[in-house]
């Protein structure tokens, strides 16, 4: 299958049969660094990593030049530029991304109303009801890689299949800027021969375990009894796995998605090993979290951390509320608690706090007695005065003495991407 320096790709040939299909994943190809040829074209064709500077920052992006070296994204910039030197380092623009996004997400919906963003730069389309406008799935999916090429600028990778699954599988083995048909007759025949961690879901960890018991291939997942697979991901994701190693995928593209976390995460200047000054930081992660679920009209019914040590290990924990919450206070000290089980004790590099199982404010039964009332009116009135004098302007005062026994945090933090 295609890697991500584009080797090994496949891509179908123009007028490939595409009956039975009608699902498209539409992908950009190296997003992030294709806008900044797009911003500056004096960089085309030259190793390109998008990150910071600083040498802590870690790779949000590389161009197919960088990614030939063995660049890849979540990776230490220093790491990086040691494989490859020649690479130029491009602070990241996300104001200009998601300039560029809107336009891309513009062309979707000017072919169908059926579209569903999954991130900055892919969506899915199902085109089966525009047919007559545009012609067949190919012929659609040929139709827009033009005009993001020829109105945008930049290129994209499309897959197209009879399900979601297959559709963005199908993308992946065909970038940079191709384009592969699998019609719904040769599903089976298209994923038998693809590795396990092909599978749309399935991580590395998942992968190994699975490995681990001779399961390496799509076709060794469909021929595995059921309680092997169960032993290897449990239950779910082992019936999940069955369904679509056999093609089978119910999932619909859905045009309006529900937000499912709010977090916010903050990478510090230099690794900190100070306890009180990490749990601070949690406080003040978990009031931000807590200011955006009220503005987006969101409670969480879970509350998780993430944490990164120097030597970049990644842990994370989760924990479910007994009543959903959008206070800042309360997500705060369910973060205390969670960070209070983490048995490492070196320093950190980073750390963040999120909100997770969101769902309406208001949707669920009122309790007749509300602890957080009090809380909920303070953070409020706070919420107020920054809308008045500014985000930087206004904190609670525990985080004034911790911010000067700590790192200079420099921006805002940043938020996690939304799942």
């Amino acid at each position: 299958m295609g890697r991500g320096d584009g080797s090994g790709r496949m891509v179908s040939p123009e007028g490939a049969d595409d009956s039975g299909t009608g699902i498209l994943h539409v992908d950009m190809d190296a997003f992030y660094a294709a806008v900044e040829v797009l911003h500056d074209p004096s960089l085309r064709g030259l190793p390109l990593i998008i990150g910071g500077s600083d040498g802590r920052s870690v790779v949000s992006s590389a161009s197919y030049e960088a990614r030939r070296f063995g660049v890849r994204s979540a990776m230490p910039v220093g790491q990086a530029l040691r494989l490859c030197p020649t690479a130029r380092v491009v602070p990241p623009d996300f104001t200009r991304y998601r300039a560029v996004s809107t336009q891309v997400m513009e062309i979707f919906q000017s072919i169908t109303p059926l579209v569903e963003p999954l991130s900055i730069d892919e969506a899915f389309l199902d085109v089966r009801g525009v047919r007559r406008l545009w012609g067949s799935p190919g012929e659609i999916a040929g139709l827009i890689r033009r005009r993001v090429r020829d109105e945008v600028g930049i290129t994209c990778s499309v897959g197209v299949a009879a399900t979601k699954h297959v559709a963005k599988m199908a993308s992946t083995v065909s970038k940079p800027d191709g384009m592969l048909v699998v019609p719904a007759a040769h599903t089976q025949e298209f994923l038998d021969p693809r590795p396990v961690v092909a599978m749309w879901g399935v991580g590395p960890k998942a992968a190994e375990a699975l490995q681990r018991r001779g399961i390496r291939l799509i076709r060794d997942v469909r021929e595995a009894p059921p309680e092997a697979l169960e032993r290897a991901v449990g239950p779910a994701l082992g019936q999940r796995m069955r369904d679509l190693a056999r093609g089978r995928d119910p999932r619909v593209v859905e045009t309006e998605r529900v937000e499912k976390s709010i977090g916010h995460e903050e990478t510090f200047d230099r690794d900190i090993g100070d306890l009180d000054l990490l749990r601070s930081e949690l406080l003040r992660l978990a009031d931000r979290v807590g200011a955006r679920l009220r503005s987006s009209g969101w409670q969480a019914g879970a509350v998780s951390i993430k944490i990164r040590f120097a030597d970049f290990t990644t842990l994370s924990r989760t924990v479910s509320l007994p009543e959903p919450t959008d206070v800042g206070q309360r997500i705060g000290e369910t973060a205390v608690a969670l960070f209070a089980q983490i048995e490492r004790r070196d320093p950190l590099r980073l750390v963040g706090v999120r909100a997770e199982r969101l769902r309406p404010a208001g949707a669920s039964a009122t309790a007749l007695w509300d602890d957080d009332e009090d809380q909920r009116r303070l953070e409020g009135t706070l919420d107020d005065a920054r809308a008045r004098f500014g985000i930087g302007m206004i904190t609670r005062a525990r985080h004034v003495g911790a911010s000067e026994r700590g790192p200079q945090h420099g921006p805002q933090p940043r938020p996690f991407s939304r799942d």
